[in-house]
């Protein structure tokens, strides 16, 4: 067993982690954080991705010892007083949210593209999406979810 210390959602958390562990299994099994899911398990559908300091990351690939001393934000540290974070509410409002299974992996992957690119092009849009895979939504409402999270985020003078 190996000492892991990090930061997730805010809160330092350390914890003896299988040194072979991945950072999902550690977020799921040991952290009780279930709203990242696992997908394909290979880091092609993007359900279990994650921010590793505002970088997403497909976590089913990563190691849980490389996160040491890192700030890790999962969709449950999104939002804040109860309150759902602006993308998560774009999504609600636009219909891009059917079973829900990869919705997570989507808004962490829209935060942070909007971390670095606050106005981001439709072909922008498109490239911050490729890592992440819908079954049942379809990509036009999702799409559609960050055109309005761009919106909004201008309007209240583009915040995070």
């Amino acid at each position: 067993m190996a000492m892991l210390s990090m930061v997730v959602n805010g809160k330092p958390v350390s914890l003896e982690v299988d040194p072979a562990s991945l950072l999902v299994d550690v977020l799921r099994e040991q952290l009780g954080l279930i709203g990242t899911k696992v997908g394909c398990g290979e880091g092609e559908c993007g359900a279990c991705t994650v921010l590793v300091d505002g970088e997403a990351v497909v976590s089913c690939l990563y190691p849980a010892l490389k996160a040491e001393g890192r700030e890790i934000t999962t969709i449950e540290g999104l939002g804040s007083d109860g309150e759902l974070d602006i993308i998560q509410q774009a999504f609600l409002d636009t219909s891009a949210v059917q079973c829900g299974y990869c919705t997570p992996g989507f808004v962490l992957a829209v935060k942070a593209l909007l971390a670095h690119n606050p106005h981001p092009t439709p072909q922008e849009i498109e490239e911050g999406l490729a890592g992440n895979l819908c079954r049942c939504t379809g990509y036009y409402q999702i799409k559609e979810a960050v055109e309005l999270a761009v919106a909004r985020l201008a309007a209240r003078g583009g915040a995070q």
